[in-house]
């Protein structure tokens, strides 16, 4: 009984540092890359449409990776 309610409290363990993780990646990527994105368009002004709209669709595909992370996590932890 006691090895059960270890294994699953490591689990929900396990979840929680890894939507822990999966929040300061994404919190980091998108940092980077708006930070990149504003030296971007501060060197070349006559780009900044182009350069705002891949930076758009990057910074949601990041979102959208994190919230995958996210939902396993949440999915481990009911699963218990």
């Amino acid at each position: 009984m006691l090895s059960l309610i270890l294994d699953i409290s490591y689990a929900v363990m396990g979840a929680g540092i890894g939507a822990g993780l999966a929040a300061i990646g994404a919190g980091i990527g998108i940092g980077r890359i708006g930070g990149s994105a504003m030296e971007a368009m501060a060197r070349q002004p006559e780009a900044s449409g182009k350069i705002q709209g891949a930076m758009l669709i990057i910074a949601a595909l990041v979102e959208v990776a994190a919230l995958f992370a996210l939902v396993i996590c949440f999915l481990v932890t009911n699963k218990l």
